[in-house]
């Protein structure tokens, strides 16, 4: 599509990959699969279908400078900075306004910078397809086919077809749904009617800005008073102040849950967003990045093992272990965790352990 383009978010300071995702070196800067960091496969996989001029980046001042040397194909310039987290609808609307200066007929793909799809094929099939769909001013939402009754996803419940893009069948979306427990999940999944809440949207950028000025109006002044200083000698200046003025709020519950004309197309990408240590390990031997023999997965170094199965190490160092199932082995220069594969959704509670200690140099 000649008018499409792609926002990757990429502001985020995950801790659920701790202790190698830190606050100065977060989860889309990491190699997880292979020697690209996150960021670089979510660029790779985008840019054949929308060239890396039209490709842009919204991420923290801390992060910009990162960004640039790991894209280099990237203008400059398509390098959107925060001055501070106000979470994902201020964040959206930011890269909205400097995406309508560019283009403003722009149909704008949100997509996320730290999540793994297997089939990048299919992935960039659908997004075209969206991306048709939404230049008659829908909201599209990517749906992704659920593989188990998932409790850590929002979901989205579709309604009825809307119409067949490029072969694939759109749908109005007939509600959000909140992270289900496991009972209501099994429901979701029964009733053939459910995806997973992928976070990924495709719109015009005049529709999401028109959404916002309906939903959001205190936003859509501050977003209007950066818009109309960009390229001037004052942006920095008219940055700062109006930034400061916005409330953090999730593109979510900000405007999605109230917007109009919205619908979802499903998509089954072989998508993870690779959220903990295990994710890690089940997108590795889904893969086959691990020793199909006794299924450990080493990264980084090197395993001298006796009677050891299921594990994922991490580290550049020799690790020998003896009589080990099943675990978490993750080395930094640092820090050492392990835990069973079972408990790795729990190192939150580790990072927030680290933060009430005030022990800011393992942040």
């Amino acid at each position: 599509m000649s008018n499409l383009h792609a926002l990757i978010m990429a502001g985020g300071g995950g801790t659920r990959l701790w202790p190698e995702s830190r606050t100065a070196f977060p989860k889309q800067f990491i190699k997880l699969v292979d020697e690209r960091s996150l960021i670089r496969i979510a660029f790779d996989r985008i840019t054949p279908l929308v060239p890396p001029d039209r490709v842009l980046v919204v991420t923290g001042q801390r992060y910009a400078a990162m960004i640039r040397d790991q894209l280099p194909e990237m203008p400059a310039h398509n390098v959107i900075v925060e001055p501070d987290g106000r979470n994902t609808a201020p964040a959206i609307g930011l890269g909205a306004i400097h995406l309508q200066r560019q283009d403003p007929a722009a149909v704008m793909a949100v997509l996320t910078a730290d999540h793994i799809m297997r089939e990048e094929e299919v992935f960039r099939a659908t997004l075209a397809a969206a991306g048709e769909a939404a230049e008659s001013g829908r909201i599209v939402t990517l749906g992704i086919t659920p593989s188990g009754p998932e409790t850590g996803y929002g979901y989205i419940e579709r309604g009825d077809p809307l119409g067949v893009f490029q072969e694939q069948t759109l749908y109005q979306v007939r509600r959000f749904r909140e992270k289900p427990d496991r009972a209501t999940a099994e429901r979701f999944l029964r009733s053939g009617r459910f995806y997973w809440n992928s976070g990924m949207f495709i719109w015009q950028v005049s529709t999401v800005l028109e959404e916002i000025e309906r939903q959001q109006p205190d936003l859509y002044t501050a977003l209007a008073e950066i818009a109309a200083a960009l390229g001037t000698p004052l942006e920095l200046e008219v940055v700062d102040r109006a930034w400061s003025s916005i409330r953090p709020i999730s593109i979510d519950y900000g405007v999605m849950e109230g917007a109009k004309s919205v619908a979802v197309l499903p998509v089954d990408p072989g998508w993870s967003d690779v959220g903990s240590w295990s994710a890690v390990y089940e997108e590795c031997l889904a893969q086959v990045l691990a020793d199909t023999s006794d299924g450990n997965v080493v990264q980084g170094g090197e395993l001298l093992a006796l009677d050891t199965q299921g594990c994922l190490i991490r580290s550049n160092k020799l690790v020998a272990t003896i009589g080990l199932r099943d675990l978490i082995i993750v080395d930094t220069d640092d820090a050492l965790f392990v835990c069973p594969r079972t408990e790795a959704q729990r190192v939150k509670e580790l990072v927030n352990r680290l933060q009430d200690q005030k022990r800011k140099r393992y942040l």
